[in-house]
């Protein structure tokens, strides 16, 4: 388990608000020196706490905010099943997140297309055509009340 200092958390809580900023910025607002915020980044990094950086796109700027969630539930919850599924899903670009979950479905799957006419040939070409599916659900997002990439700290 990492350890964290009140410092190494307010940076985490900057670096998720801007990563862009550079370590002098945050030094400042730190009361740090430019190496010592380098450095503990550097151990975030390193220690894998911070993963990786990313632009954030807007859906809408890039055709894409038609968002689905579908609930996914496979015909037999046995490992060759699970495993099959999971690598199918690894190739579907349409789909952002995938969570195997508990209840009544077996997956949740998050997927960002075009429309609704997008939607369904995406449901008919490629999600409904991977084997071992029992049963899907669908719920259209009306409006995105919340979304943060952000983990409290």
């Amino acid at each position: 388990m990492f350890k964290f200092d009140e410092i190494d958390q307010e940076l985490l809580r900057m670096l998720q608000a801007d990563s862009k900023k550079t370590n002098k910025e945050y030094a400042n607002k730190l009361g740090l020196s430019t190496t010592a915020v380098y450095e503990r980044i550097k151990r975030l990094e390193k220690s894998h706490v911070i993963n990786k950086y990313v632009a954030l796109v807007d859906k809408k700027k890039v055709n894409k905010a038609f968002v689905v969630l579908c609930h996914v539930k496979l015909v037999q919850h046995i490992k060759d099943n699970v495993l099959q599924f999971e690598r199918e899903i690894l190739k579907l670009e349409e789909i952002a997140e995938c969570y195997h979950v508990s209840g009544d479905y077996d997956y949740i799957l998050k997927i960002h297309v075009e429309d609704m006419e997008a939607y369904r040939a995406f449901m008919v070409s490629k999600l409904t055509v991977i084997a071992n599916i029992g049963s899907t659900q669908s719920t259209f997002i009306i409006n995105e009340v919340k979304h943060t990439t952000a983990i409290d700290i």
